[in-house]
């Protein structure tokens, strides 16, 4: 009896927290608060387009069907359905997979767990990324690529206080995120050997996955919204710096003298040019020396985020390049060369979007650019009176107001 009364106590504590800072809007202080800070920092993220009084989740705008059947994840998942079913009808829990927009594609649950879960739509087509359901296991591990746990009262979502959710990502051979694998049930039922099944299943769909869709060689560069290199399916461990470093060779055709690519990074602070010729020297062994050493180039185009998204706003291709856009350019960066380069994606995708009669384009952007007062209320000008989503477009506008 007592770790149940130990959970409940837990879960008193953190409806006197979410009850004291949600409502309010405010954070929840990191050393004195039951709350645990990255769920506290998503409370905060969640505010700006959830209501935490909802009952459930929005629907998606787009069929279902289709999406499943052409996911990469639908064969790995279907192949292992039995030991799904068999872990959610033996544990009561609910099982879910969503694809990378947090987008729930299939779910199993046992007739009581299900009936619930449709009560707040945690079915085919719901929406459970931070922007439409806020805090919640799926949104944060989404938004982090790791496996999360969210109890009780940590959801931002008050209808969801009642659930306890386990989930981890699912990533493709070459790293890329497919989207996550959840088990969902009641408060009662948490238990510390449910997220050790999540993983296990988790790497079981990977494998799967892995088998019929090896890992492409080459090299993948991310850096909108955070920063990633993937070379050959294996995700290469880089320092801040040297991925501003690799972000700028990528998005320069022409390279850098050393000189030039010196101040770029450092600017006029005084920094030792055998500092740069150490960083460079990191790099040409982890992209397998790719990198050319008179001038500074790769001498094989890299794969970038950022500059599919310049080459499909040069294509004036809008649709591709608000889909890819999934955030500033390395934003924790204060590089003079990636501070340039952040301004100038910034403001083509920003003209871009306040031009385009779609209102789509300014949803979509919406989400990468919270605080932006101006696509906001060009989303609203162009969604009719009755489009439910205006409200996500209200709700954005509100909290960019106010920040």
């Amino acid at each position: 009896m007592a770790p149940q009364l130990t959970l409940s106590a837990h879960r008193a504590a953190l409806e006197r927290e979410w009850a004291q800072w949600v409502p309010a809007g405010r954070a929840a202080p990191e050393r004195s608060s039951a709350v645990r800070t990255e769920v506290a920092q998503s409370w905060l993220r969640s505010l700006r387009t959830v209501d935490p009084g909802r009952v459930c989740a929005p629907e998606s705008e787009t069929d279902i069907g289709p999406r499943w059947a052409e996911s990469p994840l639908r064969g790995p998942v279907t192949e292992l359905e039995d030991q799904l079913h068999s872990i959610a009808d033996d544990a009561g829990y609910i099982a879910a997979v969503t694809d990378a927009s947090g987008t729930i594609l299939w779910t199993y649950g046992g007739p009581v767990m299900r009936r619930r879960a449709e009560q707040v739509n945690f079915a085919p087509g719901g929406r459970w990324d931070e922007a439409h359901m806020g805090t919640n296991a799926l949104s944060l591990a989404l938004r982090t690529d790791q496996p999360h746990t969210v109890f009780s009262a940590e959801h931002l979502v008050a209808a969801l206080h009642g659930w306890v959710c386990y989930c981890a990502p699912i990533r493709a051979a070459d790293g890329t995120l497919l989207g996550v694998l959840d088990l969902s049930t009641t408060w009662k039922r948490s238990h510390p050997l449910a997220m050790a099944t999540v993983r296990t299943m988790t790497t079981a769909i990977e494998s799967k996955l892995h088998a019929v869709m090896p890992a492409p060689a080459g090299m993948r560069l991310t850096c909108l919204g955070r920063g990633k290199l993937i070379r050959d399916g294996l995700p290469i461990r880089l320092r801040p710096r040297q991925l501003e470093i690799l972000t700028l060779l990528a998005l320069d055709d022409d390279g850098y003298s050393h000189e030039r690519l010196h101040y770029a990074v450092y600017g006029d602070r005084a920094v030792g040019a055998s500092t740069l010729k150490s960083e460079m020297s990191y790099l040409r062994r982890a992209t397998g020396g790719e990198i050319t050493s008179r001038v500074y180039r790769f001498t094989t185009a890299l794969s970038c985020d950022a500059v599919d998204v310049l080459r499909a706003l040069e294509a004036g291709d809008l649709d591709t390049a608000v889909r890819l856009y999934h955030g500033p350019l390395l934003p924790d960066s204060d590089t003079p060369g990636i501070n340039e380069w952040r301004d100038h994606l910034e403001v083509a995708m920003r003209s871009a979007v306040l031009a385009s009669p779609d209102a789509e384009h300014a949803m979509t952007y919406g989400e990468a650019a919270p605080d932006d007062i101006a696509v906001h209320e060009h989303a609203l000008a162009l969604l009719p009176t009755r489009d439910a989503r205006r409200a996500v477009a209200a709700a954005r506008l509100h909290s960019a107001l106010r920040a």
